[in-house]
Formats: structure tokens, C-alpha cells, sequence
């Protein structure tokens, strides 16, 4: 059992299970578009994930105690660069629209982490990176997630943007700015209020009721789209019941894994749905 504890928690905490969120939510895309499966695209995807969320999460652990590093987070560095290795890989067989995409969401993901210069008053401690900046954490991770899981698969496929697209890229982006919020939630009770996350600046209520709001607009938005099927509009209409159901039952005292394994799965569900369903 404590076997199978270890290997759960380095799951979770190893960024794979956020990785095959973010690769199920790019396999969505290409089942909404009617693309052929690119399976290097989805490793990039999963193995950039892993690489970019364990740089996010584990930059100031591995700098100040990198001496001192306990065997889990020595064995998350590796994982790591494995998995950075198999990014480089698969990024060789993406095409220059991709990469340059790429490029702007991997410096995102940098300046994320690292420090940079940003005025004080912006921030609500002494780590200089965009994170600390007040109320735009959430966002910055719904944009990098909407570009990652929809923009980078048109751009590689060299699909014309039109008006079903952007309706697609703000459906995800309401569907992601969703998900956080039950992080958010979670996190009221650890968060500086200087960080002016959604709950801290709204409470707990607005915060889910803006929620149930956006995932209308979500669901609405489905039926602007030229090119509607019935499997993408029942799917829609599926995962946007379940998330409202994960959103209304989050509260600041949630079970450990309720939105790092449960919200988080919401994607892997949505893909599963289209799956059954084509």
C-alpha cells in the first residue's frame, strides 16, 4: 500500500498528472476540428507540461536547497530533464508558426518562475516573477493553456482561422478560467491577500456564481459555430454539467486531492466523452 502511495504522490506531484490534462484537452481540439491525430504534437505537449509545471513549482526548492534536496525532489529534478529532453525531441518534428508560439509561451513560463523587474506594489512578497503579480495568476495560466491546447495545434496544421476557431479559443479559456477557480478556493486559506486571487477579492459565492456564468457562456457559445455536430455539442454540454457540479461542491476545506486529481481529471473526462461518442 505504501507502494502505491508513493507512486500516486510522485504522479501527482511529478506534473504527470496535470500533463495528460493538458495533452487531453489538445487531443479535444483536434476531435473539434476534425484534425488527424499527431501523436508528436501530444508528446510535446505532455512532456513540455511536465517540464514547464515542475520548473514553475520546484525553481526556488531546487536553488536555495539544491545541497540539500530531499530524494523525492532529486528524483523529480531527473524526471525532469528527461521529460525536457523528450520536449526538445518532439519539438524538432513542429513547424516554425508552431515553435515560434513555443517561444512566447516557454518565456511566459520562465519570467512565471524567475524574477524579473516588476514594481513592488505589484507583488505581495519579495519573489519578483509574474505569479506575485496581484490577480493575474489565473489568467496568465488560462491563456498559456487555451494558446498550448488550441492555437498550437491550428498553427501546426496550418488550419485558416476563422470565426469557429475564435469561438473556440474563448470557449477554452472560460472552460480553463473555470477549473482554477476551485484551486483558488482551495487556496483562500494560504494565499497573501496581496495576491488578490478571484475569492480573496470576491468571496466564495461570487466566485462560483462568475463560474456557473462563464461555463453558460461556454455552453452558448457551441451553438454559434458553423460547423456544429452533434457529438461536440452533447460533449459541451456533458463536461460543462460535471465541471459546474466540482465548482459548486469546492470549498476552502476540500479533500487533499480534490482539485489536483478530481478538477484536474475534468479534461481527461471531456476527451473520454468525445471519445465514446465519435
Amino acid at each position: 500500500m505504501q507502494t502505491v502511495k508513493r507512486i500516486f504522490h510522485f504522479y501527482i506531484n511529478g506534473s504527470i498528472h496535470v500533463a495528460l490534462a493538458a495533452m487531453a484537452l489538445t487531443w479535444v481540439t483536434f476531435i473539434e476540428l476534425s484534425l488527424s491525430l499527431n501523436l508528436r504534437l501530444l508528446g510535446f505537449v505532455f512532456f513540455g507540461t511536465i517540464t514547464g509545471y515542475n520548473f514553475v513549482k520546484y525553481f526556488g526548492l531546487a536553488k536555495f536547497h539544491h545541497r540539500s534536496l530531499a530524494v523525492w525532489l532529486k528524483i523529480i529534478q531527473v524526471f525532469s530533464l528527461f521529460a525536457f529532453l523528450a520536449t526538445g525531441y518532439f519539438a524538432f518534428y513542429l513547424n516554425i508558426e508552431a515553435l515560434i508560439l513555443i517561444g512566447v509561451l516557454g518565456v511566459i513560463t520562465f519570467y512565471y518562475a524567475i524574477p524579473v523587474m516588476i514594481p513592488k506594489r505589484y507583488l505581495f512578497d519579495n519573489q519578483k516573477n509574474l505569479r506575485q503579480i496581484g490577480g493575474i495568476k489565473v489568467y496568465v495560466i488560462a491563456l498559456v493553456w487555451t494558446f498550448t491546447s488550441v492555437i498550437l495545434p491550428v498553427l501546426n496544421y496550418d488550419v485558416v482561422i476563422n470565426a469557429d476557431i475564435v469561438i473556440l479559443v474563448i470557449q477554452r479559456f472560460y472552460f480553463v478560467l473555470v477549473l482554477m477557480l476551485p484551486f483558488e478556493i482551495r487556496d483562500l486559506v494560504y494565499d497573501s491577500l496581496k495576491l488578490a486571487t478571484i475569492p480573496q477579492k470576491i468571496g466564495v459565492n461570487k466566485t462560483k456564481a462568475i463560474g456557473v456564468i462563464l461555463l453558460v457562456f461556454f455552453v452558448l457559445l457551441e451553438n454559434f459555430k458553423d460547423e456544429l455536430t452533434y457529438k461536440t455539442l452533447l460533449s459541451t454540454n456533458i463536461i460543462a454539467l460535471v465541471t459546474l457540479v466540482f465548482l459548486l461542491f469546492s470549498n476552502k476545506k476540500q479533500s487533499k486531492y480534490y482539485s489536483a486529481f478530481w478538477v484536474e481529471s475534468l479534461p481527461i473526462f471531456w476527451l473520454v466523452v468525445l471519445l465514446l461518442l465519435s
